[in-house]
């Protein structure tokens, strides 16, 4: 029989490498010259759909108070901003590189958590964020044999910034209590209603052009959007969010493999060092609390075997 902490590894891993899979089936449909507006309404449109089926299927209430949709509209149009940027880094960035940046987002957090909440900082927050600035700054300069686009950087950077106040808004509002499917469901239907009404008002709306396309779409609604969040909930539930999020390091992995393996993107060591340092930095911070408390414990096994001296 398998035992819960085998069974939540197992689903952190699925969450964050189906995550990673969105270059996949994302590069194709851009390839067919669809808009990132029409890519994202599908997506969301399609998701939304599946998380209403459970939701129903779950007997659970699609019931929302007035006071929360102006919440849920913010955290819509925070996830949809954060969803647009990394589309758009797709095109200027090696989707692996693209993917590494969004990875950010944890840090981010942690930022805003200190700079706008006055969360206690520590030598652990500093650490983690010099690392990062260390690995962002390997992954823009390039070494000559890649050209990384600043530009790219900077969307991509701000895509995991926007998916940080999104994670923030959510622990910090009312909405806090709603059931995370319910969450889920009406922030993706908002999403997705946010990239229709723009396609229309620039008059970019697309409709979908083959039925690879089509098949494209559901994949990309379905596994790293709806099957990503159900794998990610599962984890929490047996292991806990700490080692859940320790496992979304495969997100950035898992996107570099698709693009090397199938899109023939290059790949050097000095983005491989720079990836490490932001997987590494991103460790540090979910970690933070925990090593803070272990190196509490061993200042007081030093104290205590010096007095016993």
């Amino acid at each position: 029989m398998i035992s819960n902490n085998m069974k939540g590894f197992f689903y952190g891993i699925a969450s964050s490498m189906t995550f990673g899979l969105i270059p996949l089936f994302t590069l194709p449909l851009m390839a067919e010259g669809l808009g990132f507006d029409s890519i994202l309404f599908y997506r969301f449109f399609f998701a939304s759909i599946a998380l209403g089926i459970l939701l129903i299927t779950r007997k659970q209430s699609f019931r929302i108070e007035r006071a929360e949709l102006p919440i849920l509209a913010m955290l819509g149009a925070f996830y949809s901003s954060s969803a647009l940027f990394l589309f758009w880094g797709f095109q200027l960035l090696s989707s692996g590189i693209a993917t590494t940046l969004h990875f950010l987002y944890p840090v981010f957090v942690t930022l805003v958590m200190v700079t706008i909440y006055k969360e206690k900082k520590s030598i652990w927050t500093a650490s983690s964020i010099l690392c990062a600035i260390l690995g962002v700054g390997l992954l823009s300069i390039g070494d000559g044999s890649i050209e990384v686009n600043l530009f790219g950087v900077g969307i991509v950077a701000f895509s995991a910034l926007s998916y940080a106040l999104y994670i923030v808004g959510v622990n910090k509002s009312r909405i806090r209590e709603m059931k995370g499917f319910k969450l889920t469901f009406y922030a993706l239907g908002i999403a997705a209603c946010i990239f229709f009404a723009m396609a229309h008002i620039k008059g970019t709306f697309q409709p979908i052009p083959s039925t690879p396309a089509f098949l494209n779409l559901i994949a990309l609604a379905i596994i790293p959007t709806v099957l990503s969040n159900l794998a990610l909930v599962e984890s929490v539930k047996c292991i806990g969010s700490t080692l859940t999020a320790v496992l979304g390091a495969s997100e950035p992995v898992t996107a570099i493999c698709v693009g090397i393996l199938i899109f023939n993107e290059p790949f050097t060591l000095q983005l491989a060092i720079g990836i490490l340092l932001i997987i590494f930095a991103v460790s540090i911070i979910i970690l933070s609390k925990r090593l803070s408390r272990w190196m509490a414990q061993f200042k007081q096994g030093v104290l205590q075997r010096s007095a016993r001296a």
